[in-house]
């Protein structure tokens, strides 16, 4: 299921889904279910990768302005702190019903520059467009993440807690064939 106006970087990430045979339902925004700690943000999609357990995702979109991706510096891993309080929430429904899932963070990078060295990291042509998808789990960005900016309530990770905890999709879905 897919919303009426999705944005690049969902859209980016379904057509990835699928390409994949990852199965997954696309969760409406514009619908927020009622829980006792109030409205909660909705995650984006909720996945069935190669295991038994669902993986509740937020996507984030981000531009990289970039020439190279070694070491995956200049990417920029932030959030905001309802993003993590949602996703935190959601993933206690699932456990209070005694669902084993688990959560995560997928970052899609748009590569500005169409000649970016990925230095071996796997892209994804779409649309015209070339893009980078980084998964980081839910609690090891839970527990390395720092306030970026109290007036807009976001949080991010140090670059080197980034590097060291972000994996491509493919390896986190174990979607590991060429992509």
């Amino acid at each position: 299921m897919q919303s009426e106006q999705p944005n690049l970087y969902e859209q980016v990430f379904e057509y990835w889904l699928k390409e994949n045979h990852v199965p997954f339902v696309f969760i409406d925004q514009a619908k927020r279910i009622p829980q006792e700690q109030g409205d909660i943000k909705n995650f984006d999609f909720l996945l069935w990768p190669d295991s038994p357990r669902p993986l509740l995702t937020e996507v984030k979109g981000r531009t990289f302005h970039g020439t190279s991706l070694a070491g995956l510096k200049g990417l920029d891993g932030w959030v905001t702190f309802e993003d993590v309080q949602a996703l935190s929430c959601w993933l206690g429904v699932f456990q209070k019903e005694k669902l084993d899932a688990n959560a995560v963070f997928v970052f899609v990078f748009r590569l500005e520059q169409i000649d970016v060295e990925t230095d071996g990291w796997p892209v994804y042509d779409c649309s015209g467009q070339r893009f980078l998808l980084l998964a980081v789990p839910l609690e090891r960005y839970r527990d390395r993440m720092k306030l970026r900016s109290p007036r807009w309530r976001t949080v991010c990770l140090a670059p080197g807690d980034f590097r060291a905890v972000a994996v491509p999709v493919s390896t986190m879905l174990r979607c590991d064939k060429v992509i």
